[in-house]
């Protein structure tokens, strides 16, 4: 294992020392050194790994210094437009160091969302043209990586990675962490919104804790898993999901159950919601200023208001609830409503140690929720 604190060393001594990405679990110690040690302009969470591609660029242009952009591999999707189109040698040539957690490595157990995105990390970045190095496990041998990615990157002015396997990096807990913006669990939020629904009702969860407590509840219940889709990857797309769905099905209620870090990273698709007038699309957004399943890094979700944006992308109604008591009465109006309707809940973070994971694979949950549908 490598200690944060030289690895963030090595890349100081190189004149690295501006950050950004989105958080990811097997990146969340180095992550938390970063967020504890460097300062407040030099590291920036951003909504996606696009757009943090986009800030290292931008700050390469304005000092002539390679800032590190961090992702989990399901986000080099998002990174392939600027690093083809922006970064790469044949456009600007801009220099940019990724760092790529590994998810769904070959050999190694891993969900199903990862699977596919860990047979093609490698084979992704030899498509795109970028040296890479996968993370070693000593420090000698990750500064002599380290040298040879700088040279590449500055001889050939092109982007470089690191992969990063999981457990490479010795653990650090954040000293610096974000105070919770509400006492109501997201788990307690969860269940009551399944309490609220009726047996037509249609409902898709967005990635990470979101699917896990909602499936674990029906569990709880004895309900039938089949009423809801657990977009168990894809982050960011679970509500363009839902207006699929609810385009198709008007005499339905469809309920989009949504995270704020989810959210923000593809925030234009409440515009796209709000144009469509779909009287029953209703909106649910669980924030806890926090990308929960990664390592608890924070969003912008403190500081910014959902129920604001969903009113100026043309939603018809919105609301916020932070106490159950709220929540309890909220959900009523929400389920009486005309949509697109938005219901923004503030959450503490965190999770129960023992939450379990969904037990149906993806194909079963599909094929189950499509008959649902019929």
């Amino acid at each position: 294992m490598i200690k944060c604190s030289v690895f963030y060393e090595m890349l100081t001594d190189h004149n690295i020392s501006f950050f950004t990405g989105v958080p990811d679990s097997l990146l969340k110690d180095f992550c938390s050194y970063v967020s504890d040690h460097a300062p407040d302009n030099r590291h920036i969470i951003a909504a996606n790994e696009g757009g943090a591609v986009a800030l290292a660029a931008g700050y390469y242009l304005a000092t002539g210094q390679v800032g590190l952009v961090y992702m989990q591999n399901s986000g080099q999707g998002n990174s392939a437009n600027p690093l083809t189109s922006l970064v790469d040698p044949d456009v600007y040539g801009i220099p940019v160091l990724l760092m790529i957690g590994w998810r769904g490595k070959p050999g190694i157990k891993d969900e199903p969302q990862h699977v596919k995105q860990g047979k093609i990390t490698l084979q992704t970045l030899q498509t795109l043209d970028i040296p890479y190095h996968i993370l070693p496990d000593y420090p000698e041998e990750v500064a002599t990586c380290l040298d040879y990615l700088i040279s590449r990157m500055y001889e050939h002015k092109c982007p470089a990675a690191f992969v990063v396997k999981k457990n490479s990096f010795d653990s650090y807990k954040l000293q610096k962490p974000e105070k919770d913006i509400s006492l109501l669990s997201r788990e307690c939020a969860i269940q009551k919104i399944v309490d609220s629904l009726s047996l037509t009702d249609i409902v898709i969860s967005t990635t990470g804790m979101i699917s896990r407590e909602l499936y674990e509840y029906r569990d709880i219940l004895g309900d039938n898993h089949s009423r809801d889709f657990l977009t168990i990857g894809s982050m960011g797309h679970a509500s363009q999901i839902a207006m699929g769905i609810a385009l198709a099905k008007q005499s339905r209620q469809v309920f989009c159950l949504d995270g704020d870090g989810a959210t923000l990273m593809h925030l234009g698709a409440m515009a796209i919601i709000g144009t469509r007038k779909l009287n029953n699309f209703k909106h649910i957004i669980l924030n806890n200023a926090a990308h929960d399943s990664v390592g608890g890094q924070p969003t912008a979700g403190k500081d910014v208001s959902f129920i604001k944006i969903a009113l100026a992308c043309g939603y018809k109604s919105t609301w916020l609830a932070r106490t159950q008591e709220e929540l309890k009465s909220l959900l009523l109006q929400l389920r009486a409503s005309q949509g697109p309707s938005l219901l923004e809940i503030r959450v503490k973070r965190g999770a129960r140690q023992d939450l379990g994971r969904p037990k149906t694979t993806p194909h079963k949950n599909k094929s189950a929720f499509m008959e649902f549908l019929s």
